[in-house]
């Protein structure tokens, strides 16, 4: 007899897969569909139309199942098919809908494959529990899930998709460098924490360069904001605003990072005035009054002059051309003769081989502060466990915590680098040297402006003449450029190497400029003229 009602009815197919289930454990919506429509030939049921979606049942909201339930309610169908319950509702809304319109008539029968149903009291009482087994497999699974993600932030690992600057190892289980974008990252800070550049205008260059975002989309003023404040390029993963150590790959230090969050509090802009691109501008002070040297140009000549605005001066003009060649001068007087160059660098590459830096008590020291730094942590954690300290106080000071273990790791890291870093300046400084004759003569008087800051400070003019304070240890090739090309006054080659190379000891014997070089050290440009013969 309830074969026959059954055939009378009509009938509202629904098939439902959603996005977030693995295809192992529930039917694709086309197997779905094949299985429902043979069974309602073999049951003689009427479909009047079917529904189709594909989206979580864990949550009320579903567009597709909405209008199924509308039309119930208007049109007077009183059937649903579906391959189980667990496909109708997962969550108590829902299935409590399904149940009402049982309650009120408007559906008289539910068919499935898998599950059965009839309009009674016991009916509907397995029904609830079926939906309620449904909705319990759902928390359970997302409980599941946030276990799992915390165990993965325990270990350190990423618990969701890589963000850019880094893949999906889908094997470990974890994320790795992606190097076709790690150069575009690392730029984004270093322009960023120069602090020349506002987002807009780091965006403008890293994607010109070529970076794009997923489905290669390139990214927006936000991608970029996002990114610069993410600590998980210094190692360090932050998850519901509590920050966990990686063991993932850093892209960039955190000295960076910090130096990007500084920039970025202070809202850095770019200076967008456009001024006539003087060679000298806001290079040099007067030396009378203490003024600004400003430039402008007069029957085609560019002059220097004093702006005199805090008090009367007497200092006059003094031409652009005039400059150059004193600049041109001065780099000549720091310049290495190119047989001392052959000597130094030879010097510096027995050092290198034959000397083992001593880093005992500092790698200790910094060993002892990153473990009494994880001894720190794991007794937090137990006061959190216990009760003793809430859970905002526990976010706050392990992210302390976590910060001094990361300096200290870093100190640690470059301290152990050192020793080779020190090889390496003497190296680049003897180059410059070496290089200054031959910019002096080339003639590119912006190169040589370039040089002249590298070499020298506190930039004056007075009487027509410049004056500046030589930085270390450019007055130790100073001095030799002006007294000891030939006659090597200041004794042999290796006395000056041993000097200059105690600049960049690591545990310097002796202050840089010994006495012997001090009266030089501070001596300006205009006062070296009797060394020229």
């Amino acid at each position: 007899m309830e074969e026959n009602n059954t055939q009378t009815k009509n009938f509202f197919l629904y098939a439902r897969k959603s996005t977030d289930e693995p295809d192992r454990q529930i039917l694709s919506i086309e197997a779905q569909l094949f299985e429902l429509r043979e069974f309602a030939k073999k049951e003689g049921i009427v479909i009047a139309r079917e529904f189709v979606e594909s989206k979580t049942a864990k949550q009320p909201g579903r567009e597709v199942f909405n209008e199924m339930i509308d039309c119930i309610e208007e049109e007077g169908v009183q059937g649903i098919l579906a391959w189980n319950p667990d496909r109708l509702a997962r969550n108590s809304v829902d299935g409590g809908r399904i149940i009402y319109l049982i309650d009120t008539g408007h559906i008289t029968a539910l068919k499935f494959p898998t599950f059965w149903f009839d309009p009674t009291p016991q009916g509907k009482f397995m029904l609830s529990i079926a939906f309620g087994q449904s909705k319990y497999y759902v928390d359970n699974l997302s409980e599941n899930i946030k276990r799992g993600i915390r165990q993965k932030l325990r270990n350190g690992i990423f618990p969701a998709w890589a963000p850019i600057g880094y893949v999906n190892d889908k094997v470990n289980h974890c994320i790795i460098v992606d190097e076709n974008k790690t150069d575009y990252i690392s730029k984004a800070f270093r322009l960023y924490a120069s602090g020349e550049y506002p987002l807009s205008a780091v965006r403008k260059i890293i994607n010109k360069d070529g970076l794009v975002g997923k489905k290669n989309k390139t990214l927006s003023v936000a991608n970029y904001q996002y990114i610069l404040k993410n600590p998980i390029y210094y190692g360090v993963i932050r998850y519901n605003g509590e920050l966990y150590e990686g063991k993932h790959q850093p892209i960039i230090s955190k000295k960076l990072f910090d130096q990007v969050q500084a920039v970025m509090r202070q809202k850095s802009k770019p200076k967008c005035r456009t001024l006539k691109p003087y060679l000298y501008r806001g290079l040099f002070h007067c030396a009378e009054c203490g003024c600004l040297i400003t430039d402008e140009t007069q029957k085609g000549h560019n002059y220097l002059r004093c702006t005199k605005r805090k008090t009367a001066c007497s200092q006059k003009y003094v031409r652009e051309e005039i400059v150059n060649e004193q600049v041109k001068t001065a780099i000549q007087k720091v310049s290495l003769p190119a047989d001392w160059t052959a000597f130094c660098l030879s010097q510096n590459d027995k050092d290198k081989l034959s000397t083992i830096t001593s880093a005992g008590s500092f790698v200790q020291k910094s060993k002892d502060e990153i473990a009494d730094a994880e001894k720190k942590m794991e007794a937090l954690l137990d006061m959190f466990l216990s009760g003793a300290i809430t859970q905002l106080e526990y976010v706050a000071k392990k992210q302390k915590i976590l910060n001094q273990k990361i300096e200290a790791s870093e100190k640690l890291t470059a301290f152990e680098q050192k020793s080779y870093n020190r090889f390496e300046l003497v190296e680049n400084f003897i180059k410059s040297a070496n290089q200054a004759e031959n910019i002096a003569l080339q003639g590119n008087f912006l190169t040589q402006k370039n040089f002249l800051q590298k070499i020298g400070s506190n930039f004056q003019i007075k009487d027509k003449m410049i004056t500046f304070d030589l930085k270390n240890p450019w007055t130790l090739t100073e001095n030799l450029g002006a007294e000891a090309r030939s006659a090597e006054a200041m004794g042999s080659k290796k006395v000056f190497f041993d000097v200059m190379r105690r600049g960049w000891d690591s545990n310097p014997r002796t202050t840089f400029m010994v006495n012997s070089f001090q009266d030089y050290g501070d001596r300006p440009l205009c006062h070296l003229s009797k060394y020229n013969n």
